[in-house]
C-alpha cells in the first residue's frame, strides 16, 4: 500500500475554493492570529513607541495574522515530512 492520499482535483473558480475546507481553515487560523496581535497589542504593548512589532495596532494584527497563516501552512503539518 503505497498511501492513504486521496487526491482531490483543484478547485477551477474563486467559488470553489471558498467552499473548500482548506480554505475556511485557513481564514480561521488568520483571524485568531490577528485578533491574539492585536490582544498582545492592547495588553503586553510597548509604551515608549521604540517597539517595531507591537508599538503600532496595524502592524499587530498583521503580524498575528501573518503568524497564523505560516502556522497553519507549514510544510510538515499534514505529516508527509
Amino acid at each position: 500500500m503505497e498511501g492513504n492520499c486521496d487526491i482531490k482535483p483543484k478547485p477551477n473558480t474563486f467559488k470553489e475554493f471558498v467552499k473548500t475546507r482548506q480554505f475556511w481553515k485557513t481564514l480561521i487560523v488568520v483571524v485568531i492570529g490577528g485578533v491574539s496581535g492585536f490582544l498582545y497589542y492592547h495588553f503586553v504593548g510597548c509604551s515608549s513607541g521604540q517597539c517595531a512589532i507591537t508599538s503600532n495596532p496595524y502592524i499587530s494584527v498583521l503580524f498575528g495574522g501573518l503568524l497564523g497563516l505560516f502556522i497553519i501552512n507549514r510544510p510538515c503539518s499534514s505529516g508527509k515530512c
